[in-house]
C-alpha cells in the first residue's frame, strides 16, 4: 500500500513538472514573437524613411517650415523692462496726484497758509495752555488766555516796529542821501577810481529801470486793498484755527484717525504723536533761536550807532524762522543800512557781527538746542526752502523746513512700524506652529 501511494506522488510530480515547462516554453515563444514584431516595425520604418527623404528635394526648393506659435508678448519682453515699465507708470500716477493736490492747494493757498501757521502757533503756545490746566484753571478759560496773549504780543511787536519805522524814516532819508553822497566820493577817490560819467550813468540806468517798472509799481499800489483784505482774513483764520486747535485738538486728531483705514490706523495713530513731537521742538528750538540772534545782532548794531536797532533786531527775528536764506537776507539787511547811514568801515563791522552770530547759530545753537528732534540734511533743507518759496512765497518758505522734518519723522516711523509688524506675524507663525510640531514628535516617539 505504501508503495503504491509513493508512486502516485512520483507521477503528481511529474505532471506538473511537464506543465510548468510547457508555459514557460509558451511564454518564451510569445515573448520571441512580440520582439519578432517589434523588430519588424522598426524595419519598415527605417525603409519608409529613407524613402522618404529620397522623394524630398533639394534644401534650396524647400517650402516654408510650418506656423509655429510664439510666446505672449508679455513673456517675451525682458524682465527688467517690465519691472521699468511698472515703476514708471506708478511714478506717473503719483506724480499726477501730486500735481493735482498742488493746484488745490494753490487755488485755497490763503486757507492752507493760515492753518499751517495754526498749527506752528499751537505748538509754541499748547505748553502754556497744559500749565495753566494744572495750576486749576479750566480748559477753554486757559486756551483763551494763552491765545489773546500770544496774539495780542504779536501785534504789539508789529505795532512797535511800525512805529519805529514811522518815526525814524524822515531821519533815515537823510542819512541815507548822506551814505549815498559819500558812497560816491568813496568810487571816485578809492581804489576803484571810477569817473563821475561811470557813476551818472549808473545813477541813470536805475532811474530808467524805475520809469520802465513805473506801472507795475502803480498796479502793485492799486492792489493794496485787496492784500489788505486778504491779510485780514489770513489773520482771522488764523486765529480762530490757533484757538480751536489749543482747546479741542485731541478730539480733533481722533476724529482724523476715523478717515484713516482700519488696516492702516495703528501705524498712523503712533506716527501722530512723533510727528507732533518733531513739529514742537522745531517751533520751539528755532523761536530760542531766533531770539538769541536778534538780541545778539541788535545789541551790536545798536553799540554801533546804525539807525534803527530795535526794528532791525525784530526783522532779524522774523527772517530766523527762514532756515539759511532769512539769516542771509536780514543780515544783508543791516550790513546795507549801515553801509548807507555810517559808512564803509560801519558797515564791515555790522558784517563781521552778523558772521560771527550766524558761526556761533550754526556750530553751537541749533545743534545744542534742536538736537536729534529735527534731523534734516542742509541739502533738504534749502530745497525745500526754495520750492516753498516759489510756490508761495515767504510763507512758503517759513513752513517748508518743518513740513519736511515731520515728513521725514512720519516715513521712518511708519517703515520702521511696517519692519516690525511683519516680524511679530512671522514670530505668531513660528508660536503656532511650534506646538504642532511638538506633539507630532511626541506622538511619533510614542508610536
Amino acid at each position: 500500500m505504501g508503495a503504491r501511494l509513493n508512486e502516485r506522488r512520483a507521477d503528481i510530480d511529474r505532471e506538473s513538472r511537464q506543465s510548468r515547462g510547457e508555459l514557460k516554453d509558451d511564454a518564451a515563444a510569445e515573448s520571441s514573437g512580440a520582439s519578432e514584431a517589434l523588430q519588424a516595425a522598426q524595419e519598415l520604418q527605417d525603409t519608409s524613411g529613407a524613402q522618404g527623404a529620397a522623394s524630398q528635394p533639394s534644401s534650396d526648393s524647400q517650402p516654408p517650415s510650418p506656423f509655429v506659435p510664439r510666446p505672449e508678448p508679455a513673456l517675451a519682453v525682458p524682465w527688467g523692462l517690465r519691472v521699468a515699465a511698472e515703476a514708471s507708470w506708478r511714478l506717473l500716477v503719483l506724480a499726477g496726484t501730486l500735481w493735482v493736490l498742488m493746484r488745490v492747494i494753490s487755488t485755497v493757498q490763503l486757507v492752507v497758509l493760515a492753518f499751517v501757521v495754526a498749527l506752528l502757533l499751537t505748538a509754541l503756545l499748547e505748553p502754556a495752555v497744559s500749565r495753566l490746566k494744572r495750576k486749576g484753571i479750566p480748559r477753554g478759560l486757559a486756551t483763551a488766555l494763552t491765545a489773546i496773549f500770544g496774539f495780542v504780543t504779536i501785534a504789539l511787536i508789529g505795532w512797535f516796529v511800525t512805529w519805529q519805522v514811522t518815526e525814524n524814516i524822515d531821519n533815515l532819508s537823510d542819512q541815507v542821501q548822506n551814505g549815498i553822497e559819500d558812497l560816491r566820493r568813496w568810487l571816485l577817490n578809492g581804489p576803484f577810481h571810477l569817473t563821475d560819467k561811470q557813476i551818472n550813468s549808473v545813477a541813470q540806468s536805475l532811474a530808467d529801470a524805475v520809469g520802465a517798472n513805473t506801472d507795475a509799481i502803480t498796479s502793485v499800489g492799486l492792489e493794496g486793498v485787496a492784500v489788505v483784505v486778504e491779510a485780514l482774513t489770513g489773520i482771522l483764520l488764523t486765529f480762530f484755527s490757533t484757538l480751536f486747535l489749543l482747546y479741542d485738538g485731541k478730539r480733533i486728531w481722533e476724529w482724523t484717525l476715523k478717515l484713516v483705514p482700519a488696516n492702516a490706523r495703528p501705524g498712523v495713530a503712533g506716527a501722530g504723536p512723533r510727528a507732533w513731537a518733531t513739529l514742537t521742538a522745531y517751533v520751539r528750538g528755532t523761536v530760542v533761536v531766533a531770539l538769541i540772534n536778534a538780541f545778539s545782532i541788535g545789541i551790536g548794531i545798536y553799540f554801533l550807532n546804525v539807525p534803527m536797532a530795535v526794528p532791525l533786531a525784530v526783522f532779524i527775528f522774523l527772517f530766523s524762522f527762514i532756515p539759511l536764506v532769512g539769516a542771509v537776507a536780514s543780515g544783508a539787511l543791516a550790513v546795507v543800512i549801515a553801509l548807507v547811514t555810517q559808512g564803509v568801515f560801519t558797515a564791515v563791522m555790522t558784517l563781521a557781527v552778523v558772521l560771527a552770530v550766524h558761526q556761533i547759530e550754526g556750530h553751537i545753537l541749533q545743534p545744542f538746542i534742536l538736537g536729534r528732534a529735527v534731523r534734516v540734511h542742509p541739502l533738504a533743507v534749502v530745497l525745500s526752502v526754495a520750492c516753498g518759496g516759489m510756490v508761495a512765497g515767504i510763507e512758503g518758505a517759513m513752513v517748508a523746513v518743518p513740513l519736511v522734518a515731520v515728513t521725514n519723522t512720519v516715513v521712518g516711523y511708519l517703515k520702521d512700524y511696517s519692519q516690525g509688524a511683519a516680524l511679530r506675524t512671522i514670530r505668531a507663525v513660528g508660536s503656532v506652529t511650534a506646538p504642532n510640531s511638538a506633539s507630532r514628535d511626541t506622538g511619533y516617539r510614542t508610536l
